[in-house]
């Protein structure tokens, strides 16, 4: 079955940085879609950052010039590295793929930025 397994989550103070994984049992990692959401308490999941199998990229504005997401085709590994935090970073982010044959989400990951 298709298994996204995230890491890197937790806890870090206002300004600093984490940096989020997620290792994709998938087929043909290199040609999936992918992206990171997240979801904060009483608000919509919204979408973070995305990146082609091309290496193509898209941010939302809320997080342009702060995160960088990233892939490693080799090891079926995206990444979203997070500096300059801000409370109101704080949500649970979840790792997404899209293929042609369908879409899976990962459990999601905490992220908590205390001020």
């Amino acid at each position: 079955q298709v298994q996204l397994v995230e890491s890197g989550g937790g806890l870090v103070q206002a300004g600093g940085s984490l940096r989020l994984s997620c290792t994709a049992s998938v087929r043909n990692f290199e040609t999936t879609a992918m992206a990171w959401y997240r979801q904060a308490p009483g608000k919509q999941r919204e979408s973070v950052a995305y990146i082609a199998g091309s290496g193509q990229t898209n941010y939302a504005d809320s997080v342009k010039g702060r995160f960088t997401i990233s892939r490693d085709n080799a090891q079926n590994t995206l990444y979203l590295q997070m500096n300059s935090l801000k409370p109101e970073d704080t949500a649970v982010y979840y790792c997404y793929a899209r293929q042609p044959w369908g879409t899976y989400w990962g459990q999601g990951t905490q992220v908590t930025v205390s001020s």
